[in-house]
């Protein structure tokens, strides 16, 4: 698989060099582990693809202090098709891209709203504890029609 194949199944999605979101398609397959995600974010993901037979030795996760300024969120789409609008931290939209199932979308910085184009299962990872309304400003997006969805 060559570079140019990988970029095509995943995607970071950026603005003004910042990364709002990095969108892992479903179709991506490469052997081993691969990280998406630089060191310093909050959040990361990776892809993990092992043979029959591998083994992942036993272990426990050591206590560690973090510091999260940020939620990030992860969606994985587990069934349907939606798309997802993206907006920079000044709450002006950008972009929208399609999302169907399979695909994953880490949301790092920015906004971000989305629209059900099928009927949709989702399963979402974020730091916790989720703090209801004081995690979020909401802000009027963009209708249907004013979308600009840039094909991968």
């Amino acid at each position: 698989m060559n570079h140019t194949q990988v970029r095509r199944m995943v995607e970071e999605i950026t603005y003004h060099s910042e990364l709002l979101a990095l969108i892992v398609y479903h179709d991506f397959n490469k052997p081993g582990i691969h990280f998406f995600t630089p060191n310093q974010l909050s959040q990361q993901l990776a892809y993990m693809h092992h043979p029959v037979g591998k083994v992942i030795p036993p272990h426990v996760h050591n206590s560690v202090p973090r510091s999260v300024q940020y939620t990030q969120e992860v969606l994985l789409i587990k069934n349907g098709k939606l798309r997802v609008d993206f907006y920079n931290s000044e709450q002006n939209y950008l972009e929208s891209r399609i999302l169907q199932s399979g695909d994953i979308v880490l949301l790092v910085t920015g906004g971000h709203g989305f629209e059900m184009l099928e009927e949709t299962e989702m399963i979402e990872v974020k730091q916790g504890p989720y703090m209801g309304e004081q995690d979020k400003t909401r802000f009027t997006g963009i209708t249907t029609t004013e979308a600009k969805i840039v094909a991968r």
